[in-house]
């Protein structure tokens, strides 16, 4: 794994030992980032299973101003260090050790906002949908935020709704990304 584009481009990642994480492939990665371009200008950025950090290193690689990375895992979190470590740039990340759904009411207490998320729980959870409407009742994303969900051929997604659009879905492989763009009007 490594940093496809942007300022830390080439980078090296590590992966997190084991198969508690499942990492997406850089092939993915260029394709999810590039449906991305042009929402990455600026802003803030959640990765709310992030695993290696990889995908909240690769946003504020490519134009994010800061990275909130969340993993339960005890080992996962030693990779994100490690990762954020070789950007040299560790001010622009935050770090937190806590399962997803405890994350979200500390990240509320702290009026974080945020303009990009990523949602890649374990696909057999199946808990984008729920992820998507705490944050919300959470007040974390600012008006017209990206959430980009990664998911199995097999999840039941969240469809459209008041609040969320699909505005792209593509497959590869067994791995579906989709796009939502959260509107509060």
């Amino acid at each position: 794994m490594r940093v496809v584009s942007g300022r830390f481009r080439g980078t090296r990642l590590e992966a997190v030992a084991g198969d508690k994480t499942r990492p997406t492939t850089d092939k993915v990665k260029e394709a999810m980032f590039s449906m991305l371009m042009p929402y990455l200008d600026d802003g803030e950025v959640l990765d709310l299973y992030a695993g290696t950090g990889g995908l909240g290193i690769e946003a504020v690689s490519r134009g994010m101003s800061h990275a909130t990375l969340v993993d339960r895992q005890y080992q996962a979190i030693k990779v994100i260090h490690s990762n954020i470590e070789k950007t040299h740039a560790q001010d622009d990340f935050t770090v937190l050790k806590s399962p997803a759904q405890d994350a979200l009411p500390s990240l509320a207490v702290a009026n974080k906002k945020f303009e990009l998320v990523f949602l890649d729980p374990p696909y057999a959870k199946e808990t984008i949908a729920t992820d998507m409407h705490d944050l919300v009742d959470h007040h974390l994303l600012v008006d017209g935020a990206i959430i980009l969900a990664e998911s199995n051929d097999v999840a039941n997604l969240p469809l459209e709704d008041q609040l969320f659009k699909i505005i792209q879905q593509k497959q590869y492989g067994i791995t579906v990304v989709t796009i939502y763009q959260y509107s509060s009007f």
